[in-house]
């Protein structure tokens, strides 16, 4: 037990690490809401253009969303960070994992929202038309309302899974809570720094998984 407290628990370690891992925290966190809104909101919006239903623009909405929900989020980050400069863009840490991930989570808002205002039964539709509503108004005032509750589940559980591959920035320098908390392990010998960084990563998700889980139950409700 001496020895568990003493590598994982030493409070000298932790009391070193900190500021830098604090200091990551901030990080992790604006990462984390970035990728979340930026995600969510452009998914919400490829799903609107499908229902445009232009052919073209399907096709490459569908490529879009397969090609993202296919690779590894690592491998889109290194591909950017590393790749665009090639082309004459350079994106710092920060704005490479928030677009990275986003466009991750982006393909998996679309395909949901999508699936969310497919389930919505066509005879809501079909009702709208009879009482003179077009077709957007239809969409945006009596289908998105529906297609939102069904999607509620799928979309937080994806955005907090997909929000903390934050500590994938670590592979292009990104000074989240887990490379801080990394580099003074690697200083004094100590993992301790890295209860601390689990701590923090506590911390901020479980208020979202907890927050979910009523966003969940208020939906349900609503149904």
């Amino acid at each position: 037990m001496d020895r568990i407290l003493e590598y994982y628990f030493n409070p000298k370690v932790i009391a070193l690490a900190f500021p830098n891992v604090l200091a990551g925290f901030r990080v992790t966190v604006a990462v984390a809401l970035l990728i979340i809104l930026f995600g969510i909101a452009t998914g919400l919006l490829l799903a609107l253009l499908r229902c445009a239903n232009l052919r073209l623009l399907n096709a490459l909405i569908v490529v879009y969303v397969d090609v993202l929900r296919t690779l590894p989020q690592l491998v889109i980050i290194v591909f950017i960070y590393f790749g665009l400069p090639y082309v004459g863009l350079t994106l710092s840490p920060f704005v490479t994992t928030v677009l990275s991930l986003a466009m991750v989570l982006s393909a998996f808002s679309t395909e949901i929202f999508w699936s969310a205002i497919m389930a919505v039964p066509r005879g809501q539709w079909d009702a709208a038309s009879a009482l003179g509503f077009g077709r957007v108004r239809t969409l945006l005032e009596i289908i998105l309302p529906q297609a939102f509750r069904l999607s509620v589940p799928l979309l937080t559980n994806r955005a907090i899974s997909i929000s903390k591959g934050t500590a994938l920035g670590t592979a292009v320098s990104l000074p989240e809570t887990l490379g801080q908390a990394q580099s003074v392990t690697a200083m004094v010998a100590n993992p301790s720094p890295l209860t601390l960084a689990a701590a923090f990563y506590v911390l901020f998700f479980l208020p979202l998984v907890i927050a979910s889980r009523w966003i969940e139950r208020r939906s349900a409700q609503g149904r």
